[in-house]
């Protein structure tokens, strides 16, 4: 059994509300949650689907996002937008304006369109994993061009870390099965 604080919540948590049949249901719903009022800070956990932010984040991953203003957020960051009932987790790409904030997915081509400031939900929660810093999300931002242009290098990529989830799922399978012995 895992414990989080009071106020942490999944993404299973939100797909398991009443008539959250519809992704838009469960955008909006996740939006309000990091929008709360009051100063508690609020922290989400998302699976990651898309492959637009390849090779910083991967589908499959676990991210966890917290709730922040456009005062807190530097270029580089990535964060998580709502647009047309969709969530966007891209990276910032300029300085936040007061008439809102532009992103880009690492691997793709260009620009998404400019969200206005009430769209940002909140800022991925850095981790060992994903890395810290400017030279980071360069090296990212690299890799990912790469696979934007690239089909076969993306494929690869993608090929690559399936079969390392793979065998980190049957390393970790193996080492729960010698602790029982």
């Amino acid at each position: 059994m895992q414990i989080q604080p009071e106020n942490f919540l999944t993404v299973e948590d939100i797909a398991n509300t009443p008539r959250s049949n519809g992704s838009a249901v469960r955008s909006a719903l996740l939006a309000e949650v990091l929008r709360g009022s009051g100063h508690v800070r609020r922290d989400v956990r998302l699976r990651v689907h898309g492959e637009s932010m390849l090779p910083a984040l991967w589908p499959g991953d676990v991210v966890e996002i917290a709730s922040c203003s456009l005062e807190d957020l530097r270029p580089g960051e990535i964060v998580l937008a709502l647009r047309e009932d969709r969530l966007f987790l891209h990276r910032l790409i300029a300085p936040c304006t007061p008439d809102g904030f532009r992103l880009r997915g690492d691997s793709m081509p260009g620009y998404d369109p400019q969200y206005p400031p009430e769209a940002l939900l909140g800022r991925l929660v850095p981790s060992v994993r994903h890395g810290r810093g400017r030279s980071s999300a360069v090296l990212s931002r690299a890799l990912g061009m790469l696979f934007c242009y690239s089909a076969a290098a993306r494929r690869l990529a993608l090929k690559l870390h399936g079969w390392r989830a793979v065998s980190a799922g049957a390393a970790r399978n193996q080492f729960r099965n010698s602790e029982t012995i």
